[in-house]
């Protein structure tokens, strides 16, 4: 066997054993997270926990409708916010990208953004919003993890109509049809799947979010469905409740823990097969 070819071979063999065995670590890890939170988080469910709010110190019982429900408010209204901004930026991106100086900074300040520690944008939005009303609430913690849905819509939008046929918009100019029209009716229905997958994966990546929260919305023990008020949220519950003396509050916090990742679990699969799409040729 020749000497290069002998050494290449054992270079490659290498890499590969090394490679699985990084996996099998990684699969090892995960696997025991997800079995201990399976273990702990089923014994933590129950009917109450669906129908009570969170308890008080050293009180038995309790739940977490009240943090569930502010956690659903808090994150539909940033979806609500961050879906039509970050497309039609992608969009912009996408179509006028390559052209406008405009476009570049937006594209640079998207990936900063996507890098930028969540306890950096809790900070800045306590900064310019909490401090200045004078009171926490569940439109500041919705402001705050809206921002970052935003980059990740933005990123995903914009790469998405990247992989459009320009045989595709060259027809569409063929027949007369405006630019906006283009970017709208053609290059966006093409690939509509792909951006729905990259909203469902922003409110996936939101709705675990805890340092901005802790910034922003804080908590509150009782059931409140007022947004311009501190309001009980899922992640900062869990992370209160996993550090109290307390083994009700404990298992609670479990009990959050398996809904938020049972939750976006089922928002990965769903973007990973109903709304999977082949772009077109």
């Amino acid at each position: 066997m020749n000497p290069v070819y002998r050494r290449r071979l054992l270079a490659h063999r290498i890499g590969i054993a090394l490679s699985i065995t990084a996996m099998a670590v990684g699969l090892l890890f995960l696997s025991w997270i997800l079995f201990t939170l399976l273990i702990k988080g089923f014994g933590a469910l129950s009917l109450t926990m669906f129908t009570q709010t969170t308890p008080a110190p050293g009180s038995d019982g309790g739940g977490l409708i009240n943090a569930i429900v502010g956690s659903l408010l808090m994150v539909g209204a940033a979806t609500l916010v961050s879906t039509p901004i970050g497309i039609l930026a992608g969009i912009y991106l996408a179509e006028y990208g390559e052209e406008s100086w405009l476009a570049q900074i937006t594209r640079f300040v998207t990936d900063i953004m996507l890098s930028a520690p969540s306890i950096v944008i809790g900070l800045f939005v306590y900064a310019i919003y909490v401090a200045n009303v004078k009171h926490f609430s569940g439109w500041a913690g919705s402001f705050a993890i809206s921002l970052i849905a935003v980059p990740v819509i933005v990123r995903t939008t914009d790469n998405m109509l990247k992989l459009v046929p320009n045989s595709l918009r060259e027809a569409a100019f063929s027949l007369g049809a405006p630019r906006w029209k283009v970017a709208m009716m053609v290059r966006l229905r093409a690939v509509k799947a792909g951006v729905v997958t990259g909203v469902l994966l922003a409110i996936a990546r939101i709705s675990g979010e805890t340092a901005p929260l802790l910034f922003t919305a804080l908590n509150n023990q009782f059931y409140s469905a007022n947004m311009n008020a501190p309001m009980a949220n899922l992640p900062v519950v869990i992370y209160q409740f996993a550090m109290s003396p307390y083994d009700n509050w404990r298992e609670l916090a479990w009990g959050g823990a398996l809904l938020i990742t049972f939750s976006v679990l089922g928002l990965n699969i769903l973007s990973r097969t109903l709304f999977s799409q082949k772009i077109p040729n």
